[in-house]
């Protein structure tokens, strides 16, 4: 449907002509819906500076569309500039309505992406009283109704950021990413709401609150500068009557809550309205920056749209449900599930239902029939009938749980909405854990789930564990086991299962080789996940074993004690020496050779053999020996000769 306006006929015409009389400038430079400048942290010190700038696809002309535009960074204390950043244009795109259905002809806006990495090095950017970033580009939209002279107003777009180093420390900092701007009207004496609420990815805590649109220094005639100006930057000004706190007015005026950025308005008048919206971040409640939006907002007079309704009923009742004065208490085995009808007087409406948790982070009720429909059209029906049922496992424990129900229509230009809140007690019906036995060793104390038992096993010695679960419940069970960082396969462990009805059992077989040596990360050892599950309504946590397999060689020795003394004087007793109880070879780690040298460092003996034998060096005194292996594994020490 097309709308016209009739109030403002005579205003836009007699504008359109002025600018007509004054320059063919005009029609390439009111093109401004809007925008916001952002500044987002990527490493190092390198930073992506971006603006947004919303145009006006229908009152725009193309020679507006710049490809660059230039933002210059200023000292916050000294309004010093600190450098000039040419951003090139990088996307152009059409912001989207939320209700594509909704769209009209007079009311089209693009989304001009203009971008650049930026390196803020903190020998510059050091000034504790911060830094602000600055575009200056006229002019505004000529058909605006709520500021004098739109056709020769400007917009600075303007951001603070705090400086890149704090005592002594990297300080990081992302500006805070306001939601998407709206592509939607707002219709006459309705109520109109949108969230301009942002996201912070650094955690920091969000404000907003409404301001006045900043004009700044570019003109009509001058409408690209080259550079921006240093602040203060002048603002627009408002039509009579009009105030940064009755941008559009109406009841209520247009406002934003300032911990959730949700604007609401319900307008009063026809028009199309720009607005000015800040929103300011704190860390640990110092403000550290903020960004502005500039929008608009078009108010059109809309077809009578009438909210839909819905009614609950509870299980087993022909009376509707009384929001707060009925309590549901769902009992295990009872009926859960509520019964919902929701129709619309307006003719063919689509209406949707959902639901909300209010209080509670659990499992919530689940839709178990249809929830669209249209109504009060041929072949359909005048009301629509679901069902919303509460699982059988929520429990509150005693407290009382809120749930909005919600019906939705499709009306323009936004939904309207009806909402009943339900309140309810839920009990869950008893469900014991399943118990979960084994024959491994006993987990260490204290008892931890990150806490491994320790098997400790010999190259080719098999090993052999059962395990058992039961439940008293009779609930299904199911065996399973994981290795951390491996497959089970590949390190040749064998894990069976006979998984049943409240009872399952398993047997785990491993007999170590070499190649499953392999796949252990560190020090030889592996970690299996062994876990027990109950497939039931209710299922409480998974039981759980963490065991970790240790391997070792075959007759590797406790302690390495070579001798430290010989007596190479042919009586033969400790004639030589030798190292009888060297650590023995192990899969990838094998005896690579032995050095001694002289108490001055120079070489007297050297072996590759294990089973060396070294009668001294014809001299008695003291010598140092060096054992390596072929993992890099060494070992040095002493011996004594006496002749």
């Amino acid at each position: 449907m097309k709308y016209t306006w009739t109030a403002l006929g005579t205003f836009r015409g007699w504008w359109l002509a002025l600018l007509v009389l004054l320059a063919p400038l005009a029609a390439s430079a009111t093109h401004i819906v809007g925008g916001e400048l952002d500044l987002q942290y990527k490493s190092g010190n390198t930073y992506a500076l971006t603006l947004n700038l919303y145009f006006d696809a229908i009152n725009g002309s193309a020679g507006a569309l710049d490809d660059n535009l230039t933002a210059s960074i200023f000292n916050k204390t000294t309004n010093q500039r600190v450098v000039d950043v040419v951003l090139p244009r990088v996307s152009n795109t059409f912001v989207n309505y939320t209700n594509p259905a909704c769209t009209v002809g007079s009311l089209s806006t693009r989304k001009l992406v203009y971008t650049q990495d930026i390196f803020l090095g903190p020998s510059v950017y050091n000034n504790p009283g911060g830094y602000y970033v600055a575009v200056e580009r006229c002019c505004r939209n000529v058909t605006i109704t709520n500021i004098v002279a739109p056709g020769n107003a400007a917009q600075t777009f303007y951001l603070e950021f705090p400086a890149v180093v704090r005592n002594g420390a990297a300080f990081i900092d992302s500006t805070p990413r306001i939601f998407p701007p709206l592509g939607d009207y707002a219709c006459r004496n309705e109520l109109f709401y949108y969230d301009f609420g942002g996201q912070d990815p650094d955690g920091d805590s969000l404000a907003y609150d409404m301001v006045t649109p900043l004009n700044g220094h570019a003109t009509f005639a001058n409408p690209l500068l080259t550079q921006a100006g240093p602040a203060p930057y002048s603002t627009i000004s408002w039509n009579p009557g009009l105030n940064v706190n009755n941008q559009i007015p109406g009841s209520p005026a247009l406002g934003i809550d300032a911990r959730t950025g949700r604007l609401t308005v319900r307008p009063r008048d026809l028009g199309l309205y720009v607005f000015g919206v800040r929103c300011t971040e704190y860390r640990r409640g110092v403000k550290i920056g903020e960004t502005r939006r500039d929008f608009q907002l078009y108010v059109l007079n809309c077809p009578t749209n009438v909210a839909p309704t819905l009614q609950v009923r509870a299980p087993g009742s022909t009376a509707a449900y009384r929001p707060g004065r009925d309590t549901l208490r769902l009992q295990p085995g009872g009926n859960r599930c509520l019964t919902i009808r929701y129709t619309d007087p307006d003719p063919s409406s689509v209406l949707s239902m959902s639901s909300r948790a209010v209080n509670f982070t659990t499992t919530g009720p689940i839709f178990s029939t249809s929830t669209t429909g249209m109504v009060h059209a041929a072949g359909q029906p005048d009301t629509l009938v679901t069902t919303l049922c509460f699982p059988d496992c929520i429990d509150t424990k005693g407290k009382v749980y809120l749930v909005d129900v919600i019906v939705a229509d499709n009306g323009c230009s936004l939904p309207k909405h009806d909402t009943i809140r339900i309140a309810f007690t839920a009990a869950s019906r008893p469900n014991r854990a399943p118990v979960l036995s084994t024959t491994f060793p006993p987990a260490p104390l204290p008892v931890s789930d990150d806490a491994p038992a320790v098997v400790r096993l010999t190259l080719g010695e098999r090993y052999t564990a059962t395990l058992t679960g039961t439940d008293a419940d009779l609930n299904a069970l199911t065996l399973s086991a994981a290795g951390a960082g491996f497959n089970l396969a590949d390190a040749d462990m064998k894990f069976t299962a006979q998984n049943g009805q409240g009872r399952a059992s398993a047997t785990f077989t491993w007999e170590p080789t070499c190649a499953a040596v392999g796949q252990a990360k560190t020090n030889n050892s592996l970690l299996v996940r062994f876990r027990l599950a109950e497939a039931g309504p209710c299922e409480p946590l998974p039981q759980e074993r963490l065991i970790r397999f240790v391997v070792a060689p075959k007759g590797d020795s406790l302690a390495f004690r070579p001798p430290n003394v010989i007596t190479p004087n042919g009586d033969g007793q400790n004639d030589f020496f030798m190292m009888p109880s060297l650590p023995v070879d192990f899969c990838d780690r094998k005896f690579a050779s032995i050095k001694i040298f002289s108490r001055w460092g120079q070489a007297v003996f050297s072996s590759s053999e294990r089973g060396f034998r070294w009668g001294g060096a014809g001299a008695g005194g003291m010598y140092y020996y060096l054992v390596t292996y072929t993992d890099g594994q060494k070992y040095k020490g002493w011996v004594e000769v006496i002749p």
